[in-house]
């Protein structure tokens, strides 16, 4: 019996030893690389992964922080990692990739207030202009999302740039955003999720843009997200007009089949340039402190409903 027991433990041992994902992975030391600076190129808090970085190379850090050039040094995969907090997907093929490269040199974690948010983003846009707008805008909200602990998935354009607006194909290339995100939402069962979707119409890239935030009036929680987000443009408009609340509710075949087949909720946001005769909120087209509003929406909406639970 006692054999027994000892030959199961060493066949359950091997198969979790082997089972397991490697650990880390190597990454190229470059001209003027410390710990610090690797670690934040690979999107991780130097702070909390430093120690880990000297147990996995320790046979090649003699004194200080410098590292070689050219030399390959072992860096812990992380759950925390901006690799993994933003992630870009391409719908069509459901494959991930990390959102940003480069840009994880400057990132740094600010706070832990999102941590436990989910949001998809979703850019829908009708001309090449507006595809390099709202992908800026897009990709900086993600980042200010991402340095207060939310985990992102950025849903790729190969979808909404090969949609037939004209024709009824609308179901079939919306159902790849469907399937990928909602098979996400599941595996973050018991999270806050929401769905942005930011549509541009015909933006020429110069003057004020008017802002709408709308929402599925069968939800609830849509509506209050729409809100929390537009009360913060109203507070910043740099204009005195009234728009008309009730006109607040999505009616496009577009968004109406998202919000009827997706299981979080969603809000619609939409940009055009500025128009004497609108009645929507009018903003300064500073793509950087647009962004900054609309994280700025996106908390209240999570701090808000945090405090009431």
């Amino acid at each position: 019996m006692k054999s027994k027991l000892t030959l199961l433990f060493w066949v359950w041992a091997c198969t979790f030893l082997f089972g397991q994902e490697n650990p880390y992975y190597n990454v190229v030391a470059e001209q003027g690389d410390g710990i610090f600076s690797l670690l934040r190129k690979q999107g991780l808090d130097p702070v909390k992964h430093y120690g880990t970085f000297l147990e996995l190379n320790a046979e090649k850090i003699k004194e200080g922080t410098l590292l070689k050039l050219g030399e390959n040094y072992k860096v812990p995969y992380a759950d925390d990692s901006f690799k993994k907090t933003g992630v870009l997907i391409e719908a069509i093929e459901d494959v991930e990739e990390p959102i940003f490269d480069k840009e994880l040199a400057q990132m740094y974690l600010k706070s832990d207030k999102l941590k436990d948010a989910v949001y998809y983003l979703i850019t829908d846009n009708t001309t090449e202009q507006d595809q390099k707008i709202v992908t800026d805008i897009t990709q900086r909200l993600a980042a200010e999302l991402m340095v207060h602990g939310a985990k992102i998935y950025l849903m790729g354009d190969e979808v909404s740039n090969n949609l037939d607006r004209d024709s009824l194909s609308v179901v079939d290339a919306m159902g790849d955003y469907i399937k990928a995100i909602n098979k996400r939402y599941i595996q973050n069962t018991g999270k806050y999720q929401r769905v942005l979707l930011i549509r541009a119409e015909n933006i020429t890239g110069s003057g004020n843009l008017d802002v709408a935030v709308y929402h599925y009036n069968k939800s609830t929680q849509g509506q209050r997200f729409a809100e929390n987000i537009q009360n913060v443009f109203k507070e910043n408009s740099v204009s005195n007009t009234t728009f008309d609340e009730a006109s607040l509710i999505f009616e496009d075949k577009n968004s109406l089949y998202l919000a009827r087949n997706i299981l979080p909720a969603i809000s619609l946001l939409t940009l055009e340039n500025t128009s004497r005769s609108s009645n929507k909120i009018s903003l300064r087209s500073n793509r950087k402190e647009f962004a900054n509003l609309i994280s700025n929406g996106i908390i209240n909406d999570y701090v808000d409903l945090e405090l009431e639970n």
